[in-house]
């Protein structure tokens, strides 16, 4: 497993690509770069066969490094350029995350798809701005939730879970630890405005897990905590999160996130899952097997006759892009449904406003 100084760096390559359209049958433009999680969304489409045609950001230098990686995308001085081939279906960006929202009902309105990372929004206003101009037009607004649809064992554990390994869900805890890296993070990051807050930001990885293991359609925040433990220096940081939920299926759930991964990890984070069922445990190590090996995409069943590890890594690839490419063109739901995307960031962004109420 390649190593990253962070999780914006995270941009993994399939072991088996399987794409589900032709050469040309589904065109896309990548657009802001300003997270590198830009990279893992267009290697995912790129895999699964779609064309990147288009790049567009206003910093020459980011459009220089992405051309680097994707040759095949053209650079554009705006966004307009884009909207001008009716070919393209689908604009993925990685803009900064309080200009996400805006972003994708420009894109709707133009009559494209539009893929972002998360979050996809900072706040609540920008969510019901986008539900309504999804309404609208009938686009799509997806959300690269990148912790469960760009990690194998996180894809794989959820068919142990439909198929009835561990019974039904009644508690789940995900810890997402990061690097902070500070040095090396844009301006933006630090400011809260724009990155939205910690349970906003990197917590809404999780609440998309909780959502889709659970095949949960909502539930209530009872208890949310935000906090900067040790960056005085920067004081708009929020370095710990953490939230408790209980959704609409009884399942109770605990989100933990922090900057504080020790520079001594051999990973970014050491991302893990537990989930408790009523037949059952499942143990997810997702990014490697700390102390022991670079290898993640670990699983770890007991159910009520043993116990055993399950290795993934490179077996499962990344299924859920084709899904999306064929959601896109067929107008289906089976990757990701419109409001599980919204409703991953409605939970986020709720917690979020709890913590700041209590600080």
């Amino acid at each position: 497993m390649a190593q990253q100084a962070d999780g914006m760096n995270y941009a993994p390559t399939a072991s088996k690509v399987e794409p589900v359209v032709k050469p040309g049958e589904f065109v896309f433009a990548a657009a802001h770069l300003d997270h590198g999680h830009i990279y893992g969304q267009c290697n995912g489409l790129t895999e699964a066969g779609a064309e990147l045609r288009y790049v567009y950001d206003p910093d020459p230098a980011k459009v220089k490094a992405f051309v680097e990686k994707f040759p095949q995308a053209k650079p554009v001085d705006c966004l307009e350029r884009i909207f001008d081939d009716p070919e393209v279906k689908l604009v993925a960006a990685a803009a900064v995350p309080s200009e996400r929202g805006p972003l994708g009902c420009r894109v709707m309105q133009a009559g494209r798809d539009y893929f972002t990372d998360k979050c996809p929004f900072t706040t609540l206003e920008q969510l019901e701005a986008a539900r309504k101009v999804v309404a609208e037009t009938g686009r799509k607004y997806m959300v690269y939730y990148s912790e469960r649809v760009h990690v194998e064992s996180a894809w794989y554990v959820d068919q142990l879970i439909q198929g009835g390994a561990i019974g039904d869900i009644v508690h789940m805890e995900i810890f997402g630890p990061h690097r902070l890296s500070k040095p090396t993070r844009p301006e933006w990051f630090f400011q809260k405005a724009k990155y939205g807050g910690i349970l906003t930001d990197i917590a809404s990885h999780q609440f998309d897990q909780f959502l889709h293991y659970t095949r949960s359609k909502g539930g209530d925040v009872l208890h949310a905590r935000v906090d900067n433990m040790a960056n005085a220096d920067k004081p708009e940081l929020e370095d710990l999160g953490e939230a408790v939920l209980k959704l609409d299926t009884g399942a109770s759930c605990f989100s933990r996130v922090n900057w504080f991964t020790p520079d001594g990890m051999r990973g970014w984070g050491d991302g893990r899952s537990f989930i408790t069922g009523t037949k059952g445990s499942i143990e997810i190590r997702k990014y490697f097997d700390i102390g022991r090996s670079n290898t993640g995409n670990l699983i770890f069943l007991a159910d009520q006759q043993s116990d055993q590890m399950i290795e993934v890594d490179g077996k499962v690839g990344f299924p859920f892009f084709g899904q999306l490419i064929l959601d896109f063109l067929n107008r289906t739901e089976h990757a990701m449904t419109q409001e599980h995307a919204f409703m991953a960031s409605e939970l986020s962004l709720k917690a979020q406003a709890l913590a700041d109420s209590r600080r």
